[in-house]
């Protein structure tokens, strides 16, 4: 047992999060040039080299340079097995982002220090924020002109909700930016410049008791400057408590620059000391150990079509407890079937590894051929683990979806079904007739274009997508007791039903919903599908 206790002890398991182009891509991989996984960075936009960004596999991401699905990167440093779970930073793609979370044990939010807290940051952090889990955040790109330092804790504070406690401070910005003060060593690190992709850069150490050198290297103004800042700093900021930050109530604040390396390699080395080994799941209302427990996981994410060569669907698992063991039975709860798990693989990005064991905190992806869905749970067959859903979000975008192609009937079919058992979209019916007339929902516009996209360049099928006005869902909660024909709405409402036969409400204005249960006495509307 004491194998499995360390493996799983040595784990770190984090999702990193940020606003479109505030650098997380760089970081990942900067993350990855010092753990050895990978020897030269390559640019997501490719100028310094012709590779794409390791964590983005999609040909629709390569094109536009956004990241529309969370992936996947595991790499070894220092003594640490580290899981890192790549988000999408678009706003259009925070249910995949929450899902993601639901696999994380901590998460790492990054900010462009020229422009703060952005709009998609603020609904990000309120997924983060709704899983309760402990943010570190790394404020980037130190190497261009920053706003002011006391105003970016200020607005993190205040937008997102959360107390900040600077672990670093920098030393300029843009130009200027000559390195970080470490408040805890009450020393300065300053760096070489390290361009092109590299991890050799030499970082010096100079005490603030070394005042000849300190003169030398930082010159007078910026000197007197960190002076003063680390006095106001000391009087204004709060004190770490790590418990706080493992509450999710308080964040560390580390400065730098992903591009050329500066502080990168120190936030790791405090990131990896301050977060937590795999943390417990919740079954039944009841906490599943990781230590204590044998082998269980629950499904968090399922993609189709990751490699072209393979046209095979891949269901994401985070182990939960114990380990893993490619040899023995495990049981599909919701499937109620006891089974192998097939192909079982560590995947970085479309790079696929097969392996043979995995522990606590690992994301392993096995090979589906559509049984799983999102949220379920696999364990040994003696155990009785069943970990809590993943709630839907409602959609707040509809279309309806025409297929160019009558012959290619089935492809579309096919495409629509497992894109939507994917999480990405939604799919339902008109409430009269059969799979004729499709309606696509979605959290956000993008994945209208991704639909469209995959459709055509994995089914080969091409579609027409006509924006539908409503911007209001709700599923029937007391379906068996209310007849749908008879059902008094609005004229703004429409009928439809999902997948599965529920019945469900479309509305145009929210003042309607409120109309419908008045002229509806007994009729139960909720948010979120129950499936």
């Amino acid at each position: 047992m004491s194998n499995i206790t360390e493996e799983i002890n040595k784990r770190r398991t984090f999702a990193i999060i940020s606003h479109p182009d505030a650098g997380k891509t760089t970081l990942t991989e900067k993350f990855l040039l010092y753990g050895g996984a990978i020897n030269l960075a390559g640019s997501v936009k490719g100028k310094a080299t012709a590779r794409h960004a390791v964590s983005d596999w999609m040909e629709i991401e390569k094109e536009r340079g956004i990241s529309v699905t969370s992936s996947v990167l595991q790499f070894n440093y220092d003594g640490y097995c580290i899981n890192i779970l790549d988000t999408p930073g678009h706003q259009d793609f925070s249910e995949d982002t929450y899902r993601t979370l639901m696999a994380a044990d901590s998460a790492v939010m990054v900010i462009d220090a020229s422009k703060g807290v952005e709009a998609q940051t603020r609904k990000l952090f309120k997924v983060c924020g709704m899983r309760g889990i402990p943010i570190f955040t790394f404020i980037n790109k130190m190497d261009r002109d920053a706003n002011d330092t006391f105003e970016l804790l200020d607005e993190i504070e205040k937008e997102l909700g959360i107390a900040t406690c600077p672990v670093n401070w920098p030393i300029g910005s843009g130009k200027r930016f000559k390195g970080v003060y470490d408040r805890h060593e009450n020393h300065v690190l300053t760096f070489s410049d390290t361009e092109k992709g590299t991890k050799e850069g030499e970082t010096t150490i100079i005490s603030m008791d070394d005042e000849e050198t300190l003169m030398e290297v930082l010159g007078d103004e910026a000197l007197e400057t960190l002076r003063d800042e680390i006095e106001l700093l000391d009087g204004a900021s709060v004190e770490f408590d790590l418990d706080e930050v493992r509450r999710g109530k308080l964040t560390p604040v580390f400065f730098g620059s992903a591009l050329t390396n500066f502080g990168v390699e120190i936030f790791l080395q405090n990131f990896l000391k301050m977060a937590t080994t795999p943390l417990p799941r919740i079954s039944q209302g009841e906490n599943v150990e990781p230590v204590e427990n044998d082998f269980s996981a629950f499904v968090f994410k399922i993609q189709a079509n990751m490699n072209k060569a393979h046209r095979d669907r891949i269901a994401f698992m985070r182990i939960c407890s114990g380990k893993f063991d490619a040899t023995k039975e495990v049981r599909h709860v919701q499937g109620g079937k006891n089974m192998r798990l097939s192909q079982p693989q560590q995947i970085m990005a479309d790079e696929r590894k097969i392996l043979s064991e995995a522990y606590a905190g690992d994301i392993i992806g096995v090979f589906d051929p559509g049984i799983f869905s999102i949220g379920d749970t696999v364990c040994m067959p003696k155990d009785n683990i069943c970990y809590e859903g993943i709630p839907t979000f409602a959609p707040e975008h509809f279309a309806r979806v025409r297929q160019m192609d009558t012959m290619k009937r089935k492809q579309f079919i096919k495409g629509v079904n497992q894109i939507a058992q994917e999480g990405a979209i939604q799919i339902f019916q008109e409430f009269n007739t059969g799979m004729e007339e499709i309606i696509v929902g979605v959290v956000g516009v993008l994945q209208f274009d991704v639909l469209k996209y995959r459709l055509e360049n994995e089914y080969n099928v091409e579609i027409k997508l006509e924006p539908l006005p409503y911007e209001h869902i709700r599923w029937i909660e007391n379906k068996d007791e209310v007849d749908l024909a008879k059902l008094s709405g609005t004229s703004d409402m429409k009928k439809i039903k999902d997948l599965k036969g529920n019945p469900l409400l479309l509305f145009i204005n929210q003042w309607s919903i409120g109309m419908t249960l008045d002229r509806n006495k007994g009729l139960v509307l909720s948010e979120f599908g129950r499936g």
